[in-house]
Parts: C-alpha cells; sequence; structure tokens
C-alpha cells in the first residue's frame, strides 16, 4: 500500500481519516503542529508522527519525501481569528496549501487532496453546490477559497492531480477542542448549563459524522479522472438547530434548559450541502444518521467527563 501523508492527521478531522488508512493497510505519516491536535488522537494506527508546521516549507517537504498520496486538512479554522489576524490566516491556509502542493509535487506524490469547506461561496450559497460562484465574506473562506484556486492552478500548469474537497459542519468524536453547535451544547448539557439558541431556532446547517468525511476523502483519493475538480462532501441534510436541541435531548436523557436571544447580525440562515456530484463521481455515500452520530459523540464526551 501507498505511503501516505497527511498534514493535520492528529486533529479532528484528520485522525479519522488516519484511522481508515491503517484499516486499508497505508504506510501513513503525520505532519501536525499539535496546536489542536494532539498523538492521543494517532494511538493504535501505527502512524508515523512529524511534529512540524505547514508554514515551514522546507519541513514539509522533507515531511513528503517518498508520499504516492497528500491529504491536506492542516489549517487555521476560524472565521472571527481570520478577521482579526488575516495575514496569519493567509499563512496557514492560502500559502500553506501552496506549500503542501509545491512539495507533493515534488516528491513525486500522484495527488494531493486538500479539505476546503463552504466558506468560499458565502451567503448566497443555499445550498452549497460546486456549480456556485465564490463570493467568500471573511478571510478564512477567501483563504480557502486561494486554496481551491491552486489546486486547479497546479492541475492545469503542472499536470498534478490535486483536489479539492468541501466539508459540511463536522461533528464526531474526538472533537473537545471544537466550538462549533454540536460540541457546545453536548458539553453545556453535560455540565448542567443552559442552552444558548439564537432568533427562532429555524436556522439549518448540514450535519455530517466524521467517518462520513473520511470516507469521502479517500474516494477522492482513489477516483479517476477528478485532477483540478471541487467536491462538495456533507450529509445532503438540512437540519434546524430546534430539531438538533430536540435529538440532543432524546440521547442524552435530559431536558435542555434554552435560552433565546436575538439572531447574530449576518448568520446565514439556512445552509446544506448538495452531494450528487460526490455520488456520482467519487461513489461517496454518507451512512451515519444524525441521531446514530448525536449517540456516538455524546457517549464520547460523557466518557470523558468521567474519566476527568
Amino acid at each position: 500500500m501507498p505511503q501516505t501523508l497527511v498534514t493535520g492527521g492528529a486533529g479532528f478531522i484528520g485522525s479519522a481519516l488516519v484511522r481508515l488508512l491503517a484499516e486499508r493497510g497505508h504506510d501513513i505519516r503525520v505532519f501536525d503542529n499539535l496546536s489542536t491536535g494532539s498523538p492521543a488522537n494517532l494511538e493504535g494506527t501505527g502512524a508515523e508522527l512529524v511534529e512540524g508546521d505547514v508554514r515551514d516549507a522546507e519541513a514539509l517537504a522533507r515531511a513528503a519525501a517518498g508520499s504516492e498520496l497528500v491529504f491536506h486538512l492542516a489549517a487555521g479554522t476560524g472565521v472571527v481569528p481570520s478577521i482579526e489576524d488575516p495575514f496569519a490566516d493567509f499563512d496557514l491556509n492560502a500559502r500553506g496549501t501552496l506549500a503542501a502542493l509545491w512539495a507533493a509535487r515534488s516528491a513525486g506524490a500522484s495527488r494531493l487532496v486538500f479539505s476546503s469547506s463552504n466558506a468560499p461561496l458565502g451567503a448566497g450559497a443555499y445550498p452549497a453546490s460546486e456549480d456556485k460562484p465564490t463570493a467568500p465574506l471573511s478571510p478564512y473562506g477567501a483563504s480557502k477559497a486561494a486554496g481551491e484556486a491552486y489546486c486547479s492552478a497546479f492541475h492545469g500548469a503542472y499536470g498534478f492531480d490535486a483536489i479539492a474537497v468541501r466539508f459540511s459542519n463536522a461533528y464526531g468524536p474526538r472533537s473537545a477542542h471544537k466550538s462549533n453547535v454540536i460540541p457546545l451544547f453536548i458539553r453545556r448539557l453535560l455540565a448542567g448549563e443552559e442552552l444558548v439558541v439564537y432568533g427562532d431556532g429555524s436556522q439549518t446547517r448540514d450535519f455530517v459524522f466524521v467517518t462520513d468525511l473520511a470516507a469521502g476523502l479517500l474516494k477522492a483519493a482513489e477516483a479517476e479522472r477528478v485532477g483540478g475538480e471541487v467536491f462538495q462532501l456533507a450529509s445532503g441534510v438540512e437540519t434546524s438547530v430546534n430539531d438538533l436541541v430536540g435529538m440532543l435531548a432524546e440521547v442524552s436523557g435530559r431536558e435542555p434548559d434554552v435560552r433565546r436571544e436575538p439572531p447574530r447580525p449576518g448568520e446565514i440562515l439556512r445552509n446544506y450541502s448538495l452531494v450528487d456530484k460526490a455520488r456520482e463521481r467519487l461513489g461517496y455515500s454518507p451512512v451515519v444518521r444524525l441521531e446514530d452520530g448525536l449517540r456516538r459523540t455524546y457517549e464520547w464526551f460523557e466518557a470523558l467527563v468521567v474519566r476527568a
């Protein structure tokens, strides 16, 4: 099986991918600065961990040496931090992706799969799909759009198979450091704290379980004739915040105390992704229902509290 490099592989989504690659017999090297990831996430995978930062192009090139496949997940992940320091966000996401592409091509890798998000699409992307124009509303969205553009450019200029995949709202075990709605609500439930819902709770999101994303990344690495393209990886299901609260109450056996606050300015009210292209071209098929994924995630957080 191929030698495979995973940048950001000690993180939440990256470690799920590493576990899947290990099951498939890949020889795995992880390149991670451990700012949010943990070596504990890689236990039992046999992956080699190289501590380093994607802003260090020389270290990244050394880590990529001999790799046949590269998955690039290392990134700055916050819209708010990107607004506070757009230069740092650019270095991590745009320049970091360029460094990963250059390292992969220089190493003779056959393909790089870049993990993007729906942030390049901005507010007008309901539902999100690959054929809609990019119109980012934050430096984070702009830097991810730049990463997608570099993948297209490397395919066009060098004939290098670089593919971008856009994630919707990921959730699952090992997401303790995440601040998005599912881990935030679960932590508050376990602490006996109230859940804050902005607006009337009818706003919607597309929640995709982390193992479905890992499977989609692998499908993107294995598909034929997809270089330079973009694919949406999501559940394809639209879920309201109110419905999410109800599911969490059922999963946890706790009746949450919900506090309503005014809607947040600029919040996207409805959002989900069309995954038709990924189904047809990659063979991607998300299988974890939200109710089942929430139960698995809640049980992981609950065990974390018990161990603490």
